[in-house]
């Protein structure tokens, strides 16, 4: 028996060569909206640009809301289901940072360019691409650029959207600009936090114990590494930044600490973060310093599972291109899609070239692979060969 894959598959090779015509429209939706700064919070003219667009294609419903999520919907034949593809607008990057774009033979390279200026351009040129690719789906398709994703955003656009829309959504698609090959099925549990260290004034320098806010911090550091870790559930503390001091022949009395507890249990993330805060407590009174442990963000666990069709035939496809998948878990907009009970994956469109505090470049070439496999996957949601049964 025929697999019910194979004509979508069949057809990738060819779809691919067609995508490499539109080359010039995806680069300028990338550059354009790469160039608007898009810190978390401050998205409105990132998303301002990304209705335009829509209003462009005559998308319908084209708005945004009390968050600032941008929205359109290019209606489907039947319209009789509801597939919801999400890619965040906010980016790392504050509105100090040059965010010049350049466009090399071969990559693209920018401030946020791979998280997510490209999987937003995707999600801006997809109405085009579609079109010129004669594909009409049966299906209405949402387009969204979330708000405040990253950070202590805690994926409130995405979140505010599902949490109050009317619309029944079948199936979720996140869009990340890298890695093209990422194949996300499931979030991982987690708890983003910041530490700050801060020495009153009139601090007494000659009590037994008193020292700077940095070696305070290390010490923080250390207790927390003696907590032992698990192996199942799977869990890790990964410390991502620490900022303290302002020069030689001062002693630094202020200190900020950012990290994240991750874990397939969400029982073991709240357990180490009561560890850690009873941490924080302790070294607090020993030092008669403050020190307070403020929680960013949370994620749950869970996902659909790795048999489901809408992960197996993700699979098919990229085999079929000679993608390796990527099996690994979410911390995006795949977390809310999860809580709210919808089927959804997390995939990612070109390769990171390099990345750096003040700019990331985007491999062009593999972008064509990375639409060509979002706009089979589209295809196949839409035929119901990703139902489960």
């Amino acid at each position: 028996m025929k697999d019910k894959m194979f004509e979508i598959l069949k057809s990738i090779p060819d779809m691919e060569k067609k995508l490499r015509e539109i080359r010039d429209v995806l680069l300028t939706n990338l550059v354009m909206l790469g160039e608007i700064p898009s810190p978390t919070f401050q998205e409105q003219s990132r998303m301002n640009f990304l209705v335009h667009r829509f209003n462009q294609y005559n998308l319908l419903n084209c708005s945004t809301d009390e968050i600032g999520n941008g929205l359109g919907i290019l209606p489907g034949k039947s319209g009789d289901r509801n597939i919801l593809l999400v890619a965040h607008m906010d980016s790392e990057y504050d509105d100090k940072a040059d965010h010049t774009i350049s466009i090399q033979p071969n990559s693209v390279t920018g401030p946020g360019v791979a998280d997510n200026a490209l999987g937003l351009a995707v999600i801006a040129s997809l109405p085009y691409i579609l079109e010129k690719l004669n594909i009409e789906l049966n299906s209405n398709l949402i387009l969204m650029g979330s708000a405040r994703s990253l950070g202590a955003g805690n994926l409130e656009g995405i979140r505010f959207f599902l949490d109050n829309t009317d619309i029944n959504i079948s199936t979720g698609l996140s869009v990340e600009g890298v890695r093209l090959g990422r194949l996300s099925n499931s979030a991982i549990g987690m708890a983003r936090c910041e530490v700050h260290y801060w020495v009153p004034e009139g601090y007494d320098w000659t009590q037994f114990g008193a020292v700077g806010s940095i070696v305070t911090l290390n010490e923080f550091i250390n207790r927390i590494l003696e907590i032992p870790i698990p192996t199942r559930p799977a869990t890790s503390i990964v410390f991502s930044s620490i900022e303290s001091g302002r020069g030689y022949s001062k002693v630094s009395t202020e200190a900020e600490l950012k990290f994240e507890i991750q874990s397939e249990s969400e029982e073991m993330v709240e357990q180490l973060l009561q560890q850690i805060n009873s941490i924080a407590i302790e070294i607090a009174t020993k030092t008669a310093a403050r020190v307070v442990v403020k929680e960013l963000s949370r994620r749950k666990p869970g996902g659909i599972d790795f048999s489901h069709p809408l992960v197996t035939n993700a699979r098919k496809i990229m085999e079929t291109m000679d993608i390796k998948p990527r099996i690994t878990p979410s911390m995006s907009e795949l977390s809310a899609f999860i809580d709210a009970g919808i089927p959804a994956l997390t995939i990612g469109i070109s390769s990171l070239e390099t990345a750096s505090k003040t700019a990331e470049s985007v491999k062009i070439d593999p972008m064509y692979k990375g639409l060509a496999q979002l706009i089979s996957l589209l295809v196949a949601i839409d035929k119901g060969y990703c139902d489960e049964n």
